[in-house]
């Protein structure tokens, strides 16, 4: 026998058991990972083009906004929500539903949009990121100045004029006013109202994998509708995967 032989001989082998505890230790990190400091979300509608197309999926960084605390506070990147932050969240109109859209207010800001364009405290927005379909209405274009739409929730019908200081609505304390990208197609804040602080999940840091995928696909939900969609995943795996979009950042 040589001697590189004999060395691989003496080297110890790892054994069933610790191959076991080593799998165990990796679904334990893991599932702390998706538990307490990441999530994936999937971009289910055209609200947020084209900054995030439909079939996006995301990983969102779920310890960026939360509560600072002393003993690890230094360690992880915490700071309070911007502007301009795409902020993934429980929707405040339909009761477990995740919504993702951009920060357009904080609390004390005052917004309204004038033909479409955003004003903030006074000075209008730049938004290249902003894409229009070429269509006006009054309540969407013109918020807040116009009647309530039919379109926004009863909740926000009802609460809207005490948020609205002259021609601005202001946003409240712990409060955001978000709204999509896609301006003429988002349903937002302008029909829902503000999302509460303790709505958000956390905040999209990029995009892990995007897959060409029908507007309404995630409306269909049925087990069999379910297996249909993973199967078109795995087959067209490779022809219908975005692959200039995979590992893009979120912005």
């Amino acid at each position: 026998m040589s001697e590189k032989e004999h060395e691989a001989d003496a080297k110890p082998r790892e054994t069933q058991v610790e191959f076991l505890a080593s799998l165990a230790v990796t679904l334990v990190m893991v599932l702390f990972i998706m538990t307490f400091v990441g999530q994936t979300f999937a971009i289910p509608s055209s609200s947020m083009e084209n900054t995030l197309l439909v079939g996006d999926h995301l990983f969102v960084n779920r310890l960026g906004f939360a509560p600072r605390t002393s003993w690890i506070g230094p360690l992880l990147p915490y700071r309070e929500v911007q502007h301009g932050d795409i902020i993934v969240f429980l929707s405040p109109a339909e009761e477990n539903k995740h919504l993702v859209k951009r920060v357009i207010g904080i609390p004390g800001d005052r917004i309204h949009l004038r033909q479409g364009v955003v004003y903030r405290n006074g000075e209008k927005l730049n938004e290249p990121q902003v894409i229009h379909d070429g269509t006006y209405d009054v309540y969407r274009d013109d918020f807040p100045s116009s009647p309530i739409s039919d379109g926004a929730t009863p909740a926000w019908q009802e609460s809207i004029q005490q948020y609205i200081q002259g021609e601005d609505i202001v946003v409240p304390r712990n409060s955001y006013f978000a709204m999509g990208d896609n301006r003429d197609v988002s349903f937002d804040s302008r029909y829902w109202g503000f999302v509460p602080r303790q709505n958000i999940i956390g905040r999209p840091i990029g995009i892990y994998w995007s897959f060409i995928t029908d507007s309404g696909e995630y409306l269909r939900t049925s087990p069999s509708d379910r297996l249909k969609s993973f199967a078109n995943a795995v087959i067209h795996f490779f022809d219908q995967t975005r692959w200039r979009r995979t590992f893009k950042a979120v912005h």
